[in-house]
């Protein structure tokens, strides 16, 4: 089994879910945007988190797109890592989410605690201890603004499952992270999504990154890894300055309707989004458009093989 390291360590790319106009999965559509961020030197994706609307799509519709992606990500790196989130209100959607990833040649899996009932721990205990059947690594996402949040007692126990390699820690509680640092294990990874904190979890012991606007600007998130690698302070906390000017993007659209509208400014991926959402209005795409003028050295831009 991959240990938590070999999949977290670096910077995982949240990719959003390129659709047609219908707001169902198409990994057609996708074929752009991978070979830029491959050609970044991107090695990690994560599919179906929150910046791939993962929660908002069928579970009858989203084997075709993983199965695509993953083959075509295959091709474009040689084997680079993909991970599937299969968070969902019940644990047996997760586990059919879970078949359909692992037949995908998924190399691990990526699950928040159940959501919208609140559950006890034990339930949620029970929610991830099902997963052993998968016969793939999981990854805990701890992302309590869509999920029921995951404890430092909770983590200690599902740390003690063989099947549980690693979390992805999206709280902003940096305080949190520092106890998810102190209680992983060899084998047991920590990464962060909050884009914001990057450089501070870094320096706390984080292993990896995995921040949604690497989909816009893969190569500041490598540049920053490889900074704090090198021991250069001042680059990281220049790099993560850079990092948090560009989540100014939520300021025009939160999430990931945002992020597509940006990517489909640079040809990279449709703006559709899956409904309810709605995608960028006129006056949103006019702001848009000075975003992308304003950062248009940082972002990723197409790649023609």
């Amino acid at each position: 089994m991959i240990d938590g390291s070999a999949l977290l360590g670096g910077v995982t790319v949240p990719l959003v879910t390129p659709m047609d106009e219908t707001g169902r999965p198409a990994a057609e559509h996708a074929s752009g945007l991978l070979a830029a961020l491959a050609a970044a030197g991107v090695e990690k994706l994560m599919l179906l988190g929150s910046n791939g609307e993962g929660p908002l799509l069928p579970t009858s519709v989203i084997g075709p797109f993983v199965d695509g992606v993953i083959a075509r990500w295959r091709s474009l790196t040689g084997g680079g890592v993909v991970t599937v989130n299969i968070t969902a209100a019940g644990t047996r959607e997760a586990l059919e989410r879970a078949s359909i990833a692992a037949n995908a040649g998924a190399d691990a899996l990526v699950m928040s605690p159940p959501i919208y009932f609140h559950h006890r721990e034990d339930e949620i205990l029970a929610h991830y201890a099902a997963l052993a059947t998968a016969g793939l690594p999981v990854i805990a996402y701890n992302a309590p603004r869509y999920s029921n949040p995951l404890t430092r007692d909770l983590v200690g126990a599902l740390r003690d499952l063989d099947h549980l390699v690693g979390i992805k820690d999206s709280s902003g509680d940096l305080g949190f992270l520092a106890d998810l640092v102190e209680l992983s294990r060899p084998g047991f990874a920590v990464a962060q999504g909050a884009e914001t904190q990057l450089d501070a979890a870094l320096g706390l012991g984080a292993e990896g990154i995995v921040p949604g606007v690497a989909n816009i600007a893969p190569a500041l998130s490598l540049r920053l890894v490889a900074a704090h690698e090198g021991g250069d302070h001042d680059e990281v906390r220049r790099l993560q300055t850079m990092h948090t000017e560009l989540t100014g993007l939520h300021a025009i659209r939160r999430g990931t309707a945002g992020v597509k509208a940006v990517l489909a400014l640079r040809n990279l991926c449709p703006p559709h989004v899956a409904p309810p959402l709605l995608p960028s209005g006129p006056a949103e795409r006019d702001a848009f458009l000075d975003f992308v003028a304003t950062h248009d050295g940082h972002l990723l831009r197409e790649h023609h093989e």
